[in-house]
């Protein structure tokens, strides 16, 4: 008895509630589609279904191998799509979703590195700082930073950014230099729209203490760029990724404040809407993404 078969055969009679029309749904005959069933009930020394002559309805012991079978044949069919996606040549449109600024500094040239080794690809490429709905709106995949942006997609890490509590110069010579996060509270802070805890700023001591303030200031916005700038002009106190205030630090337009604290780390994932049926060029292009950010990067 061939296992798999018999178990795809029991899940097609359940889903049908007939022999015959699951012998009809598989190509095969009404006595083969019976026959597997009660092989497979004799191997298993247990009844899994009721038989009438008007109904069929699952025992309990079918119940619970009712689920399994469906669970293990979504399993299997995975696997050989992904085995198949493997040897596939990548062609096609990828609709893709990312932030402004981090798809234009660190995207942009990640999809120029990708067509040169995929020139059958094709980029259909969106930027938006808002959390956009991939099915609603037709998106094969985002690249989101900090966090999935919900819980029914599938998320794979790229690889992190740490956020960097900065001011300009100019500002600390106006207003001070804070030494605690709590001092934070009496400064002109610039807060950001799509950080998860909005005007709450989070540290950690150097015990592992978790020490939460809350900021206000003169600016709030929903990009980042625009808050980076700010920041350079002296307008305030920013809570930015590394890899949109990387450069000003290196060349002392801000500087980095308390460094004794831990601020938190913002993982950056590749997401989708389902890892079944992921297409060859998808699946090939986030695998491209992991190897490009697998290691730290000096943002």
């Amino acid at each position: 008895m061939d296992r798999f078969q018999a178990m795809a055969v029991f899940v097609k009679v359940v889903e049908q509630g007939s022999f015959a029309r699951a012998a009809g749904r598989l190509g095969i005959s009404t006595s083969a589609c019976s026959r597997q069933i009660a092989d497979l009930e004799r191997h298993l020394d247990a009844r899994l279904l009721h038989r009438t002559t008007r109904r069929l309805s699952l025992t309990e012991s079918g119940q619970s191998f009712h689920e399994r079978c469906v669970q293990l044949l979504a399993d299997l069919e995975e696997a050989e799509i992904a085995a198949a996606a493997s040897t596939a040549t990548p062609r096609g449109t990828i609709r893709l979703t990312c932030s402004i600024n981090f798809g234009v500094r660190h995207l942009s040239p990640a999809i120029g590195a990708f067509l040169a080794r995929h020139p059958e690809v094709r980029f259909d490429v969106a930027l938006s700082d808002r959390i956009v709905d991939l099915v609603d709106e037709g998106y094969d995949m985002a690249v989101r930073i900090g966090g999935t942006g919900g819980a029914n997609v599938v998320a794979r890490r790229l690889g992190e950014t740490r956020v960097v509590c900065c001011a300009a110069p100019d500002y600390l010579e106006r207003h001070g230099t804070p030494h605690s996060p709590e001092e934070l509270a009496k400064h002109r802070c610039l807060t950001y729209e799509y950080l998860q805890s909005r005007n709450l700023w989070q540290f950690r001591d150097r015990s592992g203490r978790e020490r939460p303030v809350r900021v206000s200031g003169p600016l709030h916005s929903n990009n980042g760029d625009l808050l980076a700038a700010a920041a350079v002009q002296g307008v305030g106190i920013a809570l930015e990724p590394g890899f949109i205030v990387g450069a000003d630090l290196k060349a002392g337009r801000l500087v980095p404040l308390l460094e004794s604290y831990a601020a938190p780390v913002s993982p950056i994932y590749a997401v989708y809407a389902s890892r079944r049926y992921l297409s060859a060029k998808v699946r090939a292009f986030v695998d491209f993404l992991a190897e490009r950010f697998a290691s730290p990067q000096n943002w």
